[in-house]
């Protein structure tokens, strides 16, 4: 069984910093792209970063410049370092993994965390 298992989320003024972390527990060999996604009430969930096992990341226009995405393969874990947050930043964020397995490559989910920005 393989759980994802994210913290970091609260309620912050505009233009404030949060730090979000996910950490991933089970059995498998392996994670490739670590993301992070986020939904908004209304609307779809949505990109918000990602980065490969090398360290290649990937930003949606909205926060580029402002957000960060780590990792550390080792533990498992993936970091998102959010500053100069605005009140279109609220919405429940999901770390998302490609966990690697014998046979397969799939995806999970974390239960997601609320981030509520304040103007």
């Amino acid at each position: 069984q393989v759980q994802l298992v994210e913290s970091g989320g609260g309620l912050v003024q505009s233009g404030g910093s949060l730090r979000l972390s996910c950490a991933a527990s089970g059995s498998f060999f392996g994670i490739a792209t670590m993301g992070w996604y986020r939904q908004s009430p209304g609307k779809e969930r949505e990109l918000v970063a990602t980065i490969t096992t090398g360290g290649r990341t990937n930003y949606a226009d909205p926060v580029k410049g402002r957000f960060t995405i780590s990792r550390d393969n080792a533990k498992n874990t993936v970091v998102l370092q959010m500053n100069s947050l605005k009140p279109d930043d609220t919405a429940v964020y999901y770390c998302n993994a490609a966990i690697v397995r014998r046979a397969s490559v799939d995806d999970y989910w974390g239960q997601g965390t609320q981030v509520t920005v304040s103007s």
